[in-house]
């Protein structure tokens, strides 16, 4: 079904672990070049690199901090000069950071937040566009990928609301990139998860973890391997190509708009 993934190049932010590694396992599976990136360079990222390479496609690891304006340049940069151009990206950089209270935050905190939820995307997207505008070839569009959350539709728990909020700006900004650069063959998109199994949620007992499967619909948190095929779905042109500007939610029901 995604035969045309074979050979492309796929930048996928913050993705050492959880849903962004799930993400890149699945399109290295179809053949693809993938970038992996991290903050920090993972004790187990040489394991990790040695089992995605065994398989049908080609990964690599590039550390940059896409909360920063300077390591957004850089990993788009180095991602280049490696595979020589960009058809897909996925914005998965974001986080929690921490549970703050309104009373409890600060602009540091505000910054902190956003930063790794918002300005990534913006840096890393606007850094590949003249990559992305140059993949878009022969009536074959490039994707970008936006990663946003249930948290953006109903306002995150106890202490995310800058995380809820950052995450529905998400949800929102593509609809301008949508209208200004359709014209480049560019396709935005975003797959919003709902909670999912991760170590997002590690702070949580498994008792807790139930009781929240328990109000959803399937009965579960979802696995990270469950989100991973709509990346596919939204990167594949034959599958998606006239889609741009949707949220597909991947949820068990959790959030129905």
């Amino acid at each position: 079904m995604f035969q045309d993934l074979k050979g492309r190049r796929v930048l996928i932010t913050g993705s050492t672990l959880g849903i962004g590694l799930a993400a890149a396992e699945a399109f290295v599976r179809m053949g693809a070049k993938v970038g992996l990136n991290g903050r920090r360079v993972p004790a187990d990222i040489e394991a990790t690199l040695a089992r995605l390479n065994a398989l049908e496609g080609e990964a690599a690891f590039f550390q940059a901090d896409v909360g920063t304006e300077q390591g957004a340049t850089a990993l788009v940069a180095d991602f280049v000069a490696r595979f020589g151009g960009i058809d897909v990206l996925v914005n998965n950089a974001g986080g929690l950071v921490a549970r703050k209270k309104l009373p409890d935050i600060d602009t540091d905190f505000f910054h902190a937040v956003l930063d790794v939820n918002a300005l990534s995307a913006v840096m890393v997207t606007r850094e590949a566009l003249p990559h992305l505008k140059a993949s878009a070839q022969g009536g074959q569009s490039s994707s970008v990928i936006l990663v946003g959350s249930v948290a953006g539709d109903v306002g995150g728990g106890p202490g995310a609301a800058l995380y809820g909020a950052a995450k529905a700006w998400l949800h929102n900004v593509q609809k301008n990139w949508v209208n200004f650069h359709s014209a480049d063959g560019i396709r935005f998109n975003t797959v919003s998860p709902g909670t999912i199994d991760t170590a997002f949620h590690a702070d949580k007992s498994e008792e807790v973890k139930a009781k929240i499967g328990a109000g959803i619909p399937l009965g579960r948190l979802g696995r990270p391997e469950e989100c991973a095929p709509a990346f596919l779905f939204l990167a594949s042109h034959a599958c998606s190509g006239y889609m741009t500007g949707q949220i597909l939610n991947v949820n068990g029901g959790q959030f129905m708009p």
